[in-house]
């Protein structure tokens, strides 16, 4: 699979009796046998606030490489089809557990994301080999 594009959005009303101001969205764009999908994931913005209990990222930008700066947001798509490949297939999810929230950061190896990242950066795309080199194996 190639990874062509992770990306977050903080959503705002577009009227005023909507609630899109408590979402974020969270894109990962990517190229499975020749097709381009995007997977978008809808969260609780609150998700944010809280990472830090679920993951060892305190403040956004989570981190920082030449000079492209990397938020909470832009990993989620990323991690939750990293955790779940069977999401290659949906086009939506929507998360307001944060249970469920939680589980798709659990065992991720956050030592390898920015080179995801670095290689978006520089190549424009990421060829993944397989989720589980992302995913932290009992010992």
């Amino acid at each position: 699979m190639l990874i062509k594009d992770c990306k977050g959005i903080e959503l705002e009303k577009e009227k005023s009796n909507t609630s899109e101001d408590f979402f974020n969205r969270s894109e990962v764009t990517f190229v499975e046998d020749g097709v381009e999908k995007t997977l978008h994931i809808l969260y609780v913005r609150y998700f944010d606030e809280i990472r830090h209990e679920f993951t060892p990222y305190e403040q956004d930008p989570i981190f920082v490489q030449q000079g492209h700066e990397t938020t909470f947001k832009d990993i989620v798509g990323l991690v939750c089809l990293l955790k779940n490949p069977g999401l290659r297939s949906r086009k939506r999810l929507y998360i307001n557990s944060k249970q469920e929230f939680a589980t798709y950061f659990q065992d991720i190896n956050y030592n390898k994301l920015p080179e995801i990242f670095l290689s978006l950066n520089e190549k424009k795309e990421y060829e993944l080999r397989s989720p589980l080199e992302f995913i932290l194996q009992p010992k």
